[in-house]
Parts: C-alpha cells; sequence; structure tokens
C-alpha cells in the first residue's frame, strides 16, 4: 500500500504507441572520424541519464541498451531498439545528423516515422550541445553489441505508420527549449529538464483523443494541463503542479522516499537507473519547478511540517477492515499508520492513499510492490501482492485506510477492486494447503469480545499484561500475525491436541500449560492464573483458531518446520548473515528497533529484554527452522509478510550466532526432560 509516484520514463507509456527500430537501413556517417574528448563522453553518460535511456533500450538482465525490453500494449507488443553502437544491428553508422532527427522528429534514417512511445517531442527541447554529448556517449561509452532487433506485432491499424506525419504536424513542436526571461536561471534549468530530458509529461500530463499530451509545457492556455495527472496502465500518474516542499521532492527523487511517500512499479526503476544520478542543483532545479506550478485539481497535499504521529484507530479492532489492516498491513505499517523510516512507508497523510484515483492503491495491493535500489537506501524492500485475498477483504482493509490516522478518502467498493483484478490479472496461486484465518471473521463469533480479546492478547502481550511478561516481547514475536501465517507457528488446530505428553516436561500438560510455559520462557514473565478471564480469553482464541481439526489431523503449515540437525554451525559466518540481513530490524547488537516513543517495533534476539536460554528460540536448529521460513520480512513476494529466503546454511549460521548470544537464565532448567531425550542443541 505505497505511493505511487508514477514514471518519469517512457516505460510508462505503452499504452500509446510502440518504438520503431532505430537501425533501420542506416545511410552512410558523414561525421568526420575525431574522436570526442572524455570529457564529452563523461557528459554524454549524466545525459544519457537525465533522459533515462536505460529504462526502455535495456531487457531485464540484457546487455545495457541492447534493447529487447518487452512490452505489452492495448494494440500488440513491441519491442525496444538497440542503440549500441553495434554497426549491423545497432546506431554505429549513425552520423550525428541523423541522429539529431532521431531525437527531435522521430524520423529515421530510411525515412520511417517512429511511434511517439520514443519521447521525441520531448526531446527535441534539447541543446546542441546535450544532444551532441549523448551522441558521444553512445557512440563511444557504450560497449557495442549484436543483437538483432525484434519486430513489433501490433495490431491493424495500428502498425500503419503513415497517419504519424500528420499526427506529427498537429502535435509535435521540435523547437529547442527556450529559457524565460522571467524566470530564475533555477526555474528555467528546471523547466528544460523536466519538459525535456526528464520527459515528465510522457506520464503525468493528461492525453487527448488522438493520445498526444494535451500540452508539451505550462505555456499558453493549454499550460494549465501540463503534468495535471493521467491514469497510465492502471498507474495513476498524480498531478506533479505545486509538488510538496521543494526539500521533500529532493529527497524523494534522490532516494526513492520521503516523509510522505515511498516510490514503487516502474518509478523505481527511473530513481535507481536515472535521478538518484542527478546533481544537487538539478534535482534543486526539477524541484523548484514543480513547486512554481499553479494548483490543479488532482494535486497532493502540501505540508510544510512533519506529520505528527497519530494513534491507533479506534476501530482498529473492532471492524471488519481494521481487524483486516492488523493482520495483513501493521506488522509493516504499524497500527498507528506511521510506518518505519527507512522501510516501510507511513500511511497517514500518504497522497497514493488519499488521492481521489484510487487506482495506484489498488494496483499495489492486488500486485505488490518494491523500493527503489538508491545509494542512500541499497536494501530493496517487498510487499507481496494480496489478490489472494477477496475482493470484498480488500475493499474492507483499504477503506480502513483511507479513513484512519486523519486520512479522509472515499471508501473502497468490491466493484472497484474486481475492475482492476480483472485488467491486472494477478497471480493468485497457492501451492500451499495452508488456508490462512481471517481475523476479521473474530467479530461473527458468539464469543466475539471474547476471542478479538485473546487475539490481542497474543498480539500486544506486553502492553496488556505488563506484569507477567518480564521482556519486550509478545506472542506474535513467534507466532507471526497473531498465528496465523504458515510455518509462523501458527495456531491453526492447535487446542485439539491438548492435553498432550511434553517431553521437556516429562508429563501430560494442559494449553494453559502451555502458554504458561511461554510466559516463563519466551517471555521470561510469570504465569497467568488459569482461571483468569485473560488465560480463558486466550484459550477461547485458540478454540476459534482450532477450526475443524481433531487430534490425529496433520495441520499444513503446523510449526516452523524443520532444518537438517546434521548441518553444522558457522558462527562466523553467521555473526556476516545478521549483520546483513538481521540487523536492520533487530539492531546490530541484537537490542531492536523502536519508535520515537519508545515501544519497541521489532523485537531485541538478545540481551535482558529478548528471550531466556529456557525458550525454544534458543536452541540453534528450532531458531534456524523459525528463520529460514520466516525472517528477514520484506525480502520478496512471499504471502503475507515477504518473508523467508535465506538458505538452509545461512539460517543454521545465523540461528547459532544469535541464540548463542548472552541473554537471561531460567531458573528452573534443572527440571527439564527428567526422562531423558533433551535435544543435543539445548543450552543447558
Amino acid at each position: 500500500m505505497i505511493f505511487k509516484f508514477a514514471r518519469l520514463a517512457t516505460v510508462g507509456l505503452t499504452f500509446l504507441y510502440a518504438c520503431h527500430t532505430w537501425a533501420s537501413e542506416p545511410e552512410p556517417a558523414t561525421d568526420p572520424g575525431q574522436q570526442p574528448d572524455a570529457d564529452v563522453v563523461q557528459r554524454g553518460l549524466y545525459v544519457a541519464q537525465l533522459g533515462d535511456c536505460i529504462a526502455c533500450h535495456t531487457a531485464k538482465g540484457g546487455a545495457v541498451m541492447a534493447g529487447g525490453l518487452e512490452l505489452n500494449t492495448p494494440m500488440g507488443t513491441i519491442y525496444s531498439s538497440n542503440i549500441t553502437p553495434d554497426p549491423e544491428t545497432g546506431i554505429g553508422q549513425y552520423s550525428f545528423e541523423q541522429f539529431d532527427k532521431v531525437m527531435r522528429e522521430g524520423v529515421t534514417p530510411a525515412g520511417e516515422n517512429l511511434y511517439p512511445a520514443m519521447p521525441y517531442p520531448s526531446y527535441a527541447k534539447m541543446t546542441d550541445d546535450d544532444m551532441r554529448a549523448l551522441y558521444a556517449y553512445l557512440m563511444q561509452g557504450v560497449a557495442p553489441v549484436k543483437q538483432v532487433n525484434l519486430e513489433a506485432e501490433m495490431s491493424f491499424p495500428f502498425n500503419q505508420r503513415r497517419g504519424l506525419t500528420l499526427w506529427n504536424w498537429m502535435f509535435v513542436d521540435n523547437q529547442p527549449f527556450t529559457p524565460d526571461p522571467s524566470r530564475s536561471e533555477v526555474l528555467n534549468r528546471g523547466a528544460y529538464l523536466v519538459q525535456g530530458l526528464g520527459h515528465c509529461g510522457s506520464c503525468h500530463t493528461p492525453r487527448g483523443l488522438a493520445f498526444q499530451e494535451k500540452a508539451l509545457s505550462d505555456a499558453g492556455s493549454s499550460g494549465k494541463h501540463y503534468l495535471a495527472g493521467e491514469t497510465v496502465e492502471a498507474w495513476r500518474a498524480l498531478s506533479l503542479r505545486n509538488l510538496w516542499t521543494v526539500e521533500d521532492t529532493v529527497q524523494l527523487l534522490k532516494t526513492g522516499q520521503n516523509r510522505f511517500a515511498t516510490v514503487s512499479g516502474n518509478m523505481a526503476d527511473v530513481i535507481h537507473h536515472s535521478t538518484q544520478h542527478f546533481t544537487d542543483a538539478d534535482l534543486t532545479a526539477i524541484a523548484s519547478y514543480l513547486k512554481s506550478l499553479p494548483a490543479g485539481k488532482d494535486d497532493l497535499p502540501m505540508p510544510a511540517v512533519a506529520i505528527e504521529p497519530a494513534k491507533a484507530p479506534d476501530t482498529l479492532f473492532t471492524t471488519r477492515g481494521g481487524l483486516g489492516y492488523t493482520q495483513f498491513c501493521a506488522d509493516c505499517h504499524r497500527p498507528d499508520g506511521g510506518g518505519v523510516k527507512g522501510m516501510f512507508p507511513p500511511l497517514n497523510g500518504n497522497p497514493g492513499i488519499t488521492a481521489a484515483n484510487p487506482t495506484s492503491l489498488l494496483h499495489i495491493t492486488l500486485t505488490g510492490w518494491q523500493t527503489a535500489e538508491t545509494a542512500t537506501h541499497p536494501r530493496v524492500w517487498t510487499m507481496p501482492g494480496f489478490a489472494r485475498l477477496a475482493d470484498d477483504e480488500i475493499a474492507e482493509i483499504l477503506s480502513f485506510v483511507r479513513s484512519s490516522w486523519g486520512n479522509d478518502a472515499p471508501p473502497i467498493n468490491p466493484a472497484q477492486v474486481a475492475s482492476l483484478r480483472k485488467q491486472l490479472n494477478p497471480d493468485t496461486t497457492d501451492s500451499s494447503a495452508f488456508v490462512t484465518p481471517r481475523l476479521a471473521n473474530l467479530l461473527t463469533a458468539s464469543n466475539a469480545d471474547q476471542v478479538v480479546r485473546g487475539m490481542r492478547l497474543h498480539l500486544q502481550t506486553k502492553a496488556l499484561l505488563p506484569d507477567n511478561v518480564g521482556n519486550a516481547l509478545n506472542c506474535t514475536s513467534c507466532h507471526l500475525n497473531a498465528g496465523t501465517v504458515a510455518d509462523g507457528s501458527p495456531f491453526i488446530g492447535v487446542s485439539a491436541f491438548f492435553p498432550s505428553y511434553a517431553p521437556r516436561a516429562g508429563k501430560q500438560i494442559t494449553l494453559e500449560d502451555r502458554i504458561n510455559g511461554c510466559f516463563r520462557r519466551s517471555m521470561d514473565g510469570k504465569p497467568l492464573l488459569v482461571a483468569s478471564p485473560d488465560m480463558q480469553a486466550m484459550v477461547a482464541y485458540f478454540d476459534w483458531m482450532k477450526m475443524n481439526t481433531v487430534p490425529g489431523d496433520k495441520v499444513a503449515g503446523r510449526g516452523v518446520g524443520k532444518v537438517d540437525p546434521a548441518i553444522q554451525p558457522d558462527s562466523a559466518n553467521g555473526q556476516a548473515v545478521y549483520a546483513q540481513q538481521c540487523a536492520v530490524c533487530h539492531g546490530d547488537q541484537g537490542q531492536g528497533l523502536k519508535h520515537a516513543d519508545g515501544l519497541f517495533i521489532f523485537p531485541p534476539l538478545w540481551g535482558e529484554e529478548s528471550f531466556n536460554i529456557g525458550a525454544g528460540m534458543a536452541r540453534t536448529y528450532t531458531a534456524a527452522a523459525f528463520v529460514k521460513r520466516n525472517m528477514p520480512i520484506g525480502f520478496h513476494e512471499r504471502f503475507p509478510l515477504g518473508q523467508g529466503g535465506l538458505s538452509d546454511q545461512d539460517a543454521v549460521d545465523v540461528a547459532e550466532y544469535f541464540s548463542h548470544q548472552p541473554r537471561p537464565d531460567f531458573p528452573d532448567k534443572v527440571k527439564d526432560w527428567p526422562n531423558g531425550g533433551k535435544p543435543a542443541d539445548a543450552r543447558y
């Protein structure tokens, strides 16, 4: 549920037209054979970054600028062209004059018109110096790649190019950018970059009946349309007029994040390949120009001060949307909607959440999201798609989000979700037999108040039972999302297996005994009175989660799985894995991550605030099995937390490392395994 800033690059324009193969029958080069100097080539690299050439002309996993990127449009499939200096399949035989005509007029050396997915109407504004530098870079700074261009597969009449001559005559102004004498040098530089090389209007300017941009600049009577917002490929490219503060916009373009939002979709690639490389002066110029444009009807909110932290809404546990948010969103975006700085964006005051047109919000929810990889934020965080949730569930959750923490946007209805789902056709494959229970259904239980209380006691154990929890953990620290995640110690069916024999206790134990064991070990605290209302509520929640399970059943996803105990741990590698994968959430010294108010966001893994040596997580192979399937979160697209992803060896190594760090003792350890059978990895 992240703000889709929408794309500055042409890759977002595939609903329009296809790019033509640049290397079509080039004429002999007429330029002198003099090689440009290194400074010009380096300048050309920067111009290529300003224009984000790599976005369209490099296929995923392919050679740089060699083309082959598949672009699906309503009119057919097209493939980007090879613009390396290969003389046969690329542009190696282009003279500068031929290159300049392609860039400004969209006409190849063979006299064919390009489709304006190649944003030549914007590139026409480039200065001669920038054009020559870009030419020098593509000819001298890019490795030639022999890769034949793929033919477009366009339907009639879009495979006919004759009409493009008239289209160009009507809609293309191929004159270079002219500075406005009434503007400052900074604003003119920003206007040049936005209108020209940045071709921001390709996505953010509304289209006319002929799919032309209604304005190519902010000048004249049509200028009110420029950058006023457009829907592109089921994303809402929001208005860029009067955009945020200059500092906020600079931060977003440089890092992919600011205090209000985080980019996603192809805009993450634009940040990665293009805008993060801009000079601070150019970023400031762009942001200043956007800020100078008069406000339009679809503008972003413009707060000049930081958003104050919000409290969890009163409806968090009393509505279906609130409980759905609690289960599927709150672990990353937090109950207060504030997100986690540098990782997961805030939802309070987020323009992608509150936009009148919710297309981007729905798109992200159905298909997922990932952050931009930048020098400031090199780690890529992900959110899986939630398309396996029903349309009404998604509508309930998003309506809750759009009306909480000060947000005030219209609700989402299931028909809107269904419409975009049909358009996007997201993957809903689930190879697991695990059925994720829906916390929203707690409200339909005959003892709804009691089972909701039981769920909250698992979710907010420390806050609700401070006299019984001796550290910073909650039940959900090990039983993810209140015990609803496959292989994350889920509670499904658990109560059907009690009473049962426990080797560690050496006797039959009840479910209440098992719960109190966790209080004493994992939470290093004191047991609950068995007859207390809170213990009864916790048991009631377990009973609700039993579903149709009977003793002897095999429950899919139960427990945390296993890791081969024959794997020998390497604590030194475990320390390296911890630093790379775990420390960002759990602290470089295992101290956990705290919110601004001092409460823990992610729990400590060692020290006095963590589990004691009597806990199962203090054992190497138990911890390794949990880590392998559930940590880190936000690592890839696995439902519902993007969890897991480490190899067996790395999981064993990092478990060995953190489980053997200093932690509280367990006074009754001498009573464990009285009948034998102590595991080899027990800490005592």
